[in-house]
């Protein structure tokens, strides 16, 4: 994936320096209680739809995009799973750079199926239950976010409906 224009600006100027960035995570949910995941070009691994936010940018509007570029699906946002960070979402590039990110995570439903694959990021999409993922070569960071984003999308569906 490349550096945004404001990270290479960074970049210019500190080097690879450690770089805190915030960023987005799409908890996708179908009508059958499963979770989108992608498989990632870099690390070739599982994780989730997401991204960097740009300087200036509303961090729904920020999910949101990230749903249209990797998937050409526009996506509804219906709550806040949770926020992370830490050293399980530090890393250290092949070349250098030394990145330490902090995402909120969105539960999402699709207003539409997928439309393409953004083959630079994302080399496969699924749909997957939680038994499943941990069958996955995934991100070790995304355990949390899946048990996370399950209970949250557990606990929203015994909310009594309203009238």
């Amino acid at each position: 994936m490349p550096a945004s224009d404001y990270v290479s600006h960074l970049r210019r100027h500190i080097g690879h320096d450690l770089v805190l960035l915030p960023g987005v995570t799409a908890a996708v949910f179908d009508d059958d209680d499963r979770l989108l995941l992608a498989r990632h070009v870099a690390g070739d691994r599982w994780g989730f739809i997401g991204g960097g936010i740009e300087p200036f940018e509303e961090p729904l509007d920020a999910v949101r995009r990230e749903l249209m570029e990797e998937t050409g699906a526009d996506g509804n946002v219906l709550g806040v799973v949770g926020s992370y960070g830490g050293q399980r979402l530090a890393t250290t590039y092949p070349n250098g750079d030394q990145v330490s990110y902090v995402t909120t995570v969105y539960a999402c439903r699709l207003n539409s199926g997928v439309q393409w694959l953004e083959q630079e990021e994302v080399s496969q999409l699924g749909w997957f239950t939680r038994a499943e993922i941990s069958a996955l070569d995934r991100f070790d960071w995304i355990d949390d976010v899946v048990d996370d984003a399950f209970a949250w999308w557990a606990a929203r569906d015994a909310q009594p409906a309203r009238a």
